[in-house]
Order: C-alpha cells, then structure tokens, then sequence
C-alpha cells in the first residue's frame, strides 16, 4: 500500500514539473508603434516565435533578445522607416519567465517622389487595367509601403493571365530606395501583347445531348479569353447535378491562331438520389421528409422528385417534373402537382394543385411564371357557440414572381433573397367566388456595423384587392406569427378574428424585424430583437409587437438561432374587436408569458 503511495506521489510531482516547465514564457512589451506596424514587428520577433518554448534558459533568452533590436529595424522597413531606432532590455521575473521590452523610434519615413506606372499594347484601354492603375494606392508625396507596390504588380501579372494576354511582360520593374535620401520611385511598365480568344473546346461525356450540354458554357468560341468564365462554366455544369466530376481545363495556347483551347471532362451522376430527413423547428413541431429524385430522366436532361413532408401542421405529397430550356443553368419548364393539408389559423386547408411554370434569369432577378389549378378546401375548425364550416372552390390562379439574384449567379438553390416580389390573383372568370388581386412583399438584409456588430432587418408585406375576405380560398389569406414572422406568438396565430373567437386570416399582412447581433468566439453570436405586425383585414388596424434575445450557432451552411421572445401586447384584447372580457377582467388583459423559438436559417 505505501509503495502505491509513493508510485503516485512520484508521478504527481513530475507532472508538477513537467507543468511548471511548460508554463515557461517571454513577456514582450513593445512601445513607439502600434497597429500593422506592432503586428509586423511580432512576426520578424524570434522572441516571439519562441516565447512558449518549454526548453527556454537564460542563455537562450539572451541570444533572441541579441537579434531583437536588428529584427524589428527590419520589420518597419517594408512601411518605409528605413532609420528606425531600437533598445531592447530583458529581465527575469521568475524562475521560468522573462519579460521583454522594446523600445521603437521609427524615424523618417521614405517618401514616394516618383511614380510611374503604364500599361501599354493591345491591353492599353482594357478597363480592368485602368481600374488597377487608378486603385493604385502608390501616390508621390506619401510614404513608401512595399506592400503597395507589391499588389499593383500582382495584380497587373494576374489580370493578363485571367483575361488572356498569354504574351504579357513586365518590362520595367523597379523599386528604388536611397535611405540617405529617404526617397523612393517605383517604375511599372507592363507590355500586354494581343488578347488571345477562346479556342475550340473538346467534350469528352457521356450523360447529356452535347447540344445541351454546350448551352451550359458561359463563353463562346473567338470571344476574347477570361478565365472567370471558365470558373462560371464549372459551377454552372457542377451545380447542374448532371455529374459526379467536372473538369473544364485551359489548353496550351495557339500562338499562330492567337487562341487557347478548351477541354471538358465529366463523368456521370448517380440518376436515382433517395434522402430521408427529421428535424424539429416551433413552427412546423417534429417534422420528417422522404424525397426520391431522378437527376437525369434521358439525354435532354429531363428529371423528376417526388417528396412526401409530415408535420403536425403540415402533410404533403409533391412531385415536380423538370425541363431545362434556353439556357439549361438557368431557364427550366416545371410542372408540379402537389397535394396538402395545412392548419392556417383555426383554418384547415386541403389543396389539390397543378401548376405549370416558367423560370428566367434575367441580370439580377429571376422571373416565375406560373399558373394554378387549384382545388382547395378551406374548413373553419369549430370555435366558442359556432359550429365548423367548410367551403370548396376550384380555381385557376396566375402568377409572377421576382426575386433577387446574387451576381455570378447559375441556378443554384436559393436559401434568402434580399427582395421578393409576387403578383397573383384570379377572377369570377377562372372559378374565383370572387375576382381579386395580390401583391407579396419580402425583403431582408445584414449591414455590419462593425468587424463583431451586425444589424439584420427583414419586412414582409401583402395586400389584396377583394371586397369580402371570407372569399378568398384559406391558402389566399394572410397569417402572421412564428419564427420567422413575429417572434413571442404562435405560428399562424395573428389573424383576424370573426365571431366565436376563429382565427381565419385577412386580406392584409405587415411585419418587420430588427436585431443586433453580436458575434462570439467558437461560431456563436448573441442577438437581441423587436418585431412588430399582424395580419389584418384594414390597413390602419392594430398590430402587435415583442421583445427578446437569442443565441446563435452558425453551422458550416445554416445558422441555428434559439430565440426567447416577450409578447408587449395581448392579440386577444389589441384587436378591431376586442373580447369584452378584456375591459372587465384586468387579470385577462394581461400579457402573453414568453415563447421559446428555435429555428434554422441562411448562414448570416
């Protein structure tokens, strides 16, 4: 027993050792400069790249403070102080730390009196490098940074190989620096040659007509070379799921014909792709997806999902059937037939839907054209002293629909969009009860505030041209309330409500969002929030508002917000027809308790 005492009263006293020895460092202080200059003198410090080491001694400790002073004189010359004057000193504070300090007088600086900087050949007037020349931060008269002069010869070097300029020379490259002086001039001269073209591009594949696979490139042949549209020819064809591997490769350039060929190499996708999914978000509860898709129909790139969604307030059967058309990354022909069941409200909706429809890209919006035949269902559940009603209509309804688009954009799914517009409706004509008119409105948005503070606003809007709300279809109608509506109340549980206490949507929706949001180390960030609407039947009716806080976990593609919201109003007594019981009972009047949100959204 004393021997296993003392076995482990030896290893714990090596562990202290070992520990007392890894907690062995080099204070550094540095005073004179700060910022970019302070943070380069680190990186040149050998102090600084050893100042953790666990071998650290006193003679060691002294020879890095030897270079330390000829390290950070170094260090500043890339920003122009070439007579810089440094002292350095070094103590020991402790059996296993020192602490050092440097003393920095950076001196004159080196200043730029000469400047000159010139593109010339086939490339002279080519606005990209104009653009260069003119975002040159190398000015006479201010101080020399090599870095400066370092970024404009890059970026000459790397624009003549992106856009073709396969014979480009640096003619003249030169850096001169007299310290005495304390002057320098910086000489660029870049002879660009002739522009060379896109050549002939060789397919080698085996899953698409060619026909249609040539109306994925993003280039034509004889159009002047950039490899950007190279990159875009590849996400397009990647984004495609037409294929497991994609290589779209720059040849060796033809330096008689002045053009660079091109080859592609793909191989085929999987045709059949079968997902299973679970997931939970307070709006839609325990939700679970089975989705089947066939990525490759035939040669003409035709394809087919069906998907099957349950959730406690939602259960639906869809299948979409898809035609590229014009350009394939971005125009389609879709046909969609879809069965659901919803619960909007204290409306249970049933709706048997075929829409055809039509999808563009045009600059920066992608345009949706579509039209509806619509069986649908709209049952009002039963409410206090009113018996349930259902009602039935089958309709046509058309469509359009913008949305924003990022730049570079090739058909790739859309998680958010900073704008979306839709204009719908349908008439007495198309088997409407009753003809009307409907305008959506959706926008949102991050502005950074600073490197850690962001702001993020986002606004929904909807507005329909009918006389009597009871006759438009229950999918018509506008809900507000919910996770990524207005936070603190229930999903769909900001409604009008009619007589018995039925929530049976309005004519009418407006919310909005603002929240601050702080990031936090590990991928975390901390937000505090307001939002404000309601679904109405009259512009000008009340809304409601809350309050709250959130955290926030960003996933490699989504964000994970977990919110705790605060109703400031009680919906049932901030209403066009308060219930009575609100005026008589001050304990009814009182505010909703808090609601817990968790929901998932684009990566901010």
């Amino acid at each position: 027993m004393n021997r296993k005492k003392s076995w482990w009263l030896l290893c714990l006293v090596g562990v202290l050792v070992i520990g007392a020895r890894a907690r062995a460092n080099i204070d550094i202080e540095i005073s004179g400069v700060d910022g970019a200059l302070r943070r380069n003198v680190l990186n040149f410090l050998s102090l600084e790249r050893y100042r953790n080491r666990d071998d650290l001694d006193q003679a060691l400790v002294e020879r890095l403070q030897e270079r330390a002073e000829r390290e950070a004189a170094n260090a500043l010359r890339p920003f122009g102080y070439y007579e810089a004057t440094v002292t350095s000193s070094i103590e020991k504070v402790s059996e296993n730390r020192w602490r050092a300090r440097i003393r920095i007088e950076p001196g004159q600086p080196v200043i730029l009196d000469g400047v000159e900087l010139e593109v010339s050949g086939a490339g002279k007037e080519d606005p990209v490098f104009r653009e260069i020349l003119a975002s040159s931060t190398l000015r006479r008269g201010d101080r020399l940074q090599h870095v400066a002069y370092d970024t404009v010869k890059d970026n000459l070097q790397r624009a003549a190989s992106t856009l073709g300029y396969v014979d480009a020379q640096l003619k003249v490259s030169e850096l001169l620096i007299d310290p005495t002086k304390r002057s320098a001039s910086v000489r660029l001269a870049m002879q660009t040659g002739d522009r060379y073209t896109f050549g002939k591009t060789t397919i080698e594949q085996r899953s698409l007509d060619e026909d249609l696979l040539r109306r994925f490139l993003r280039y034509q042949e004889s159009a002047p070379f950039d490899a950007q549209q190279l990159l875009r020819t590849q996400f397009a064809l990647d984004d495609s799921q037409y294929f497991s591997t994609v290589e779209v490769l720059a040849g060796d350039p033809d330096h008689a014909l002045r053009s660079i060929p091109i080859s592609i190499r793909t191989e085929p996708n999987r045709r059949n792709r079968y997902s299973t999914g679970v997931g939970y978000a307070t709006d839609s509860k325990v939700r679970g997806t089975l989705t089947w898709e066939n990525r490759r129909l035939n040669d003409r790139g035709h394809r087919l999902r069906a998907e099957v969604k349950a959730a406690q307030i939602e259960q639906s059967v869809e299948a979409r059937y898809i035609l590229p058309i014009g350009d394939p990354a971005l125009e389609r022909l879709g046909f969609e037939f879809r069965y659901a069941r919803d619960e909007l409200g204290d409306l249970d909706t049933r709706t048997t839907r075929f829409q055809p429809s039509i999808t563009q890209v045009d600059g920066k919006w992608q345009r949706v054209m579509f039209a509806s035949l619509s069986r649908v269902r709209t049952i009002t559940r039963e409410a206090l002293n009113q018996p349930s009603f259902e009602d039935a209509t089958t309709l046509v309804i058309p469509g359009i629909s913008y949305s924003s688009v990022p730049r570079g954009y090739l058909g790739e799914a859309l998680f958010s969009r900073a704008l979306y517009a839709e204009l719908r409706g349908s008439a007495t004509a198309l088997g409407a009860e009753e003809s009307y008119f409907q305008l959506r409105l959706e926008a949102e948005r991050v502005f950074d505030l600073g490197p850690r503070w962001h702001l993020f606003i986002r606004g929904q809007l909807g507005a329909t041209l009918v006389s009597n709300t009871a006759a438009l279809p229950g999918t018509e109608r506008f809900f507000a309330g919910g996770d990524r509506s207005v936070r603190g109340f229930g999903f769909n549980d900001l409604s009008p409500i009619e007589a018995g206490s039925a929530k049976v949507g309005g004519r009418h929706l407006f919310t909005a969002t603002a929240e601050v949001i702080r990031d936090l180390p590990r991928n975390l960030g901390i937000a505090a929030f307001v939002d404000t609407g309601n679904a109405f039947d009259d512009f000008g009716d009340p809304v409601q508002y809350s309050a709250g806080i959130g955290l926030r976990l960003r996933l490699p593609i989504v964000t994970l917000g977990i919110d705790l919201a605060q109703p400031l109003t009680n919906p049932v007594c901030r209403s066009v027809t308060p219930d009575p019981r609100c005026a008589l009972d001050k304990n009814f009047d009182r505010l909703p308790g808090p609601r817990l949100h968790l929901n998932f959204s684009p990566k901010l």
